[in-house]
């Protein structure tokens, strides 16, 4: 009898041994451009779902009840980690109790490790709107700094999953290849631009703006996170016919309609964009693709006369 017993669980042993062998680093991340990303780096090791969608404005996710068995399931969390998320975030992983996601443990990765923030405030003040006390979050509109993130996360996997070490270096060296080459193509796109003025709604895009060599410091919003007033949306049509500035970014979550109107009364043309793969039709392939996407957008709205 104990020998038929062994004889059973070796038998069993062998029958899920190559499921084990196979077993997935399960990842979940918190947007879409990090989850991108993810994805590049982990390859067939990696299992990621991501929490917000490309549509949706990530200061304020719907988080849903299935978002915290994603969690609680979780090897590791992937987040900003410059407060972008910290309205919703905090508390599903709260909720989620998965000793592997915190803080500080080798399951929960912080994408601005390595990141130079822009528009730290010496102070917090709330009059000011929506302001970051770390910095402005929306940093991976700036392809250098998606390299940095790439890098971080094929480290932070090799130390989850040791095993597949090739494998995470070796995508990490495909995708930073693929970036470079883009980046060159990128800057000779955007430097007959150098020095524009670009209209947005919102405070960000100053990454990309410096990256790049333009100018985005005018916005439809008169504070961070603060909607547009007709009296503000004026001044910004006086400065826009002062200054001859006639392109508009809008981001899919934000009110077209008032970017049309300010549009109408100054000959700009609006630019749909986005900083999340799959946010704008034909950014759907992932980042580098979506950074092509707006780069190309961008640098053809510039190149009409107002």
């Amino acid at each position: 009898m104990k020998l038929r017993i062994n004889k059973l669980g070796m038998m069993l042993l062998l029958a899920f041994a190559p499921w084990a062998a196979q077993a997935k680093l399960n990842v979940v991340a918190t947007t879409p451009d990090f989850g991108s990303i993810a994805r590049e780096i982990g390859g067939d090791k990696t299992d990621v779902n991501m929490l917000a969608r490309p549509t949706e404005d990530p200061h304020f996710v719907d988080a849903k009840p299935s978002f915290i068995v994603k969690l609680n399931r979780a090897d590791a969390v992937v987040e900003g980690g410059a407060e972008l998320e910290i309205g919703w975030l905090p508390r599903l992983l709260d909720d989620a109790r998965n000793t592997k996601l915190e803080s500080g443990a080798p399951g929960h990765i912080a994408c601005n490790q390595g990141i130079q923030l822009m528009d730290v405030p010496t102070t917090l003040d709330r009059s000011k709107g929506d302001i970051h006390a770390s910095g402005n979050p929306h940093f991976m509109t700036d392809p250098a700094n998606a390299r940095i993130v790439a890098q971080h996360l094929a480290e932070a996997f090799i130390a989850l999953d040791p095993k597949s070490a090739d494998t995470y270096q070796a995508n990490l060296k495909k995708f930073t290849g693929e970036l470079d080459a883009k980046m060159e193509e990128w800057q000779k796109l955007l430097a007959p631009y150098k020095g524009q003025q670009i209209v947005a709604y919102h405070d960000a895009w100053p990454y990309f703006a410096r990256r790049f060599g333009l100018t985005i410091d005018l916005f439809l919003e008169p504070k961070p996170g603060i909607p547009p007033t007709p009296a503000h949306l004026a001044e910004v049509i006086m400065k826009m016919k002062a200054d001859k500035i006639h392109v508009i970014i809008v981001d899919p979550y934000q009110n077209r309609k008032t970017a049309e109107t300010v549009a109408r009364n100054t000959g700009a043309t609006v630019v749909d964009v986005t900083q999340f793969p799959g946010g704008v039709k034909g950014t759907e392939g992932g980042y580098i693709q979506m950074m092509d996407y707006l780069v190309n957008a961008v640098a053809k709205a510039l190149a009409q006369k107002p």
